[in-house]
């Protein structure tokens, strides 16, 4: 299902580099389970993410191992969760373990259908009861000269640590991706104040997906109807044609979280 007033359409006057159409996602897949648990749910997922037909997928709460969940469901991924998702759609995968404990680990994850050329996970983590990271790969996409750098980010809880993981995130990319460099940070930012565009958005000449045409970031939880505005694609050097909101059924069986697509295209 789509949110009518949380989707948009650029059309005319666009330029296009050798054609090239790009599709992302952000999800936060609730370690492959439904909301409050009820259900394992990673084969339905895996069947859902694959529809949406994706260049890139940035995922967060990705299970990389968790030997209770192995020997509690006989159809457990014997992968990594990232792997089997990946499996025979997205070629290149990179995943940051951020919480790691005696029986597995978790934290994010970027599928993509181009070459990483490298990736990196940075431990942002403000505290010791939630560990939290930053993702960074470097993608190389048909039609620019420059690796694209993306981030997959899920921020903390606490205001007071997403400020310093946001502060965190804008210093590494300004050492990393000079400014004009593109640039995709997308993931949970767990940010209903909207707090994000002020450290970052202004800071690295990012676009957020749904503010450029809307002028406010996508409701996207709880899945079923949402409400709290907390998932996020931000770009730089790209123009922004379509941006969505997936929720409600069959979306809301599948995690907390709603899924955010957008389709982009390179700057002249």
């Amino acid at each position: 299902m789509l949110i009518p007033d949380e989707a948009f359409f650029v059309g005319g006057g666009m330029c296009f580099i050798g054609g090239s159409v790009f599709r992302i996602c952000t999800y936060n897949i609730h370690k492959g389970f439904s909301q409050f648990n009820r259900r394992m749910v990673v084969h339905e997922l895996r069947d859902r993410l694959r529809t949406l037909d994706t260049d890139l997928v940035f995922l967060q709460e990705v299970q990389g191992l968790h030997l209770g969940h192995t020997a509690r469901h006989p159809n457990w991924p014997a992968l990594p969760q990232h792997e089997f998702l990946a499996e025979e759609t997205w070629h290149q995968t990179a995943y940051g373990g951020n919480a790691v404990y005696d029986h597995g680990h978790h934290g994010n994850a970027i599928l993509s259908r181009h070459a990483i050329l490298s990736q990196a996970n940075q431990d942002v983590s403000d505290h010791r009861f939630e560990r939290r990271g930053l993702l960074h790969c470097e993608i190389q996409l048909p039609g620019f000269d420059v690796p694209v750098h993306c981030v997959c980010v899920h921020l903390g809880l606490i205001g007071g640590s997403r400020r310093r993981q946001m502060e965190t995130l804008a210093e590494r990319m300004e050492r990393l991706a000079p400014a004009g460099s593109p640039l995709i940070i997308a993931g949970d930012f767990n940010d209903w104040r909207n707090r994000a565009d002020g450290v970052l958005a202004d800071r690295l000449g990012l676009v957020e997906a749904f503010g450029s045409g809307r002028g406010r970031p996508a409701r996207s939880f709880p899945s079923a109807l949402p409400f709290f505005r907390l998932d996020r694609i931000y770009v730089r050097g790209f123009r922004i044609r379509r941006a969505e909101v997936h929720f409600g059924p069959p979306w809301a069986r599948i995690s907390d979280h709603a899924a955010l697509t957008a389709e982009l295209e390179p700057l002249a």
